[in-house]
């Protein structure tokens, strides 16, 4: 599933002392849409239109972002993270568009200006609603951003081989790739074996003949894994990249069903 984390800049701008008291100015600006942000760079531009009879000058301000800068703004988002952002005069994002004398864009009449945004890359933060409220001398406008969780999972199979009646200890894994920083939980389903339960699971062999096994989180085997969220599920935190989770499963000694091949299905469930 793609999801799209999309930037959006309005601009309202308070036009400078430039204006005459005479003067009529106004100023549209196309929304700044940054589209889906995988942790690289990206560039984007909104086009505003000055309407004006005479000068006009167009300030930046640093916005609410905690420990923005004219140079770098800041969107916040869940529990204070940030995402950064800059905002340029022009094409090669060379020219800071600031608020100080010098970083202003200024011109004459009616005109057409452009606002070159950047997204800086290699930003770790996590899923959420992301945005910031820049004023100018009069009015104010928002930044806004949209980073969505997703996850990814695949697993190995979990092969006992053969049982003779002794405890049987094997682990197999279960990979799992998410976006960084979400939150997540692995379940394991009670799989298919008649009877079974999330504590004493069941393979099922020749004429329904059943063999019990556990599923746990922990090299100990004392950490049951089952599917109930905050009871018996693994917790984590993504980091960006494939983390892989061992499985500890373990069959039971004194077991004696009939001889025959023994399987069982069961679903792992990643919830974020």
């Amino acid at each position: 599933m793609i999801r799209k984390l999309t930037i959006m800049v309005l601009l309202i701008i308070a036009f400078g002392a430039q204006r005459a008291a005479a003067q009529t100015c106004s100023l549209t600006v196309s929304n700044l849409d940054f589209g889906t942000y995988t942790g690289t760079l990206i560039n984007s531009n909104a086009i505003g239109t000055v309407t004006c009879n005479g000068s006009w000058n167009i300030p930046m301000y640093t916005g609410t972002g905690a420990g923005a800068t004219e140079t770098t703004r800041y969107m916040t988002g869940p529990n204070g993270a940030e995402l950064s952002y800059r905002l340029f005069t022009n094409a090669s994002h060379t020219t800071n568009w600031g608020n100080t004398s010098g970083n202003e864009v200024t011109g004459s009449g009616n005109a057409t200006v452009t606002v070159y945004g950047q997204l800086a890359a290699s930003q770790v933060v996590p899923p959420g609603t992301y945005v910031d409220t820049m004023t100018t001398a009069t009015t104010t406008f928002q930044v806004t951003a949209v980073i969505t969780a997703t996850c990814t999972m695949s697993a190995t199979a979990l092969s006992f081989g053969n049982y003779v009646g002794a405890i049987i200890d094997k682990t197999s894994a279960i990979t799992v790739t998410c976006t960084n920083l979400t939150p997540f939980s692995i379940g394991l389903s009670v799989g298919n074996g008649a009877g079974s339960t999330v504590t004493t699971r069941k393979m099922t062999g020749p004429s329904a003949a059943t063999l019990s096994y556990s599923m746990f989180r922990d090299t100990g085997r004392t950490l049951n894994w089952g599917n109930t969220a905050g009871t018996d599920t693994l917790q984590a935190t993504a980091t960006g990249s494939a983390v892989q989770y061992t499985v500890y499963g373990r069959i039971p000694a004194g077991q004696f069903p009939r001889p025959g091949a023994y399987t069982d299905t069961i679903i792992a469930t990643t919830t974020y």
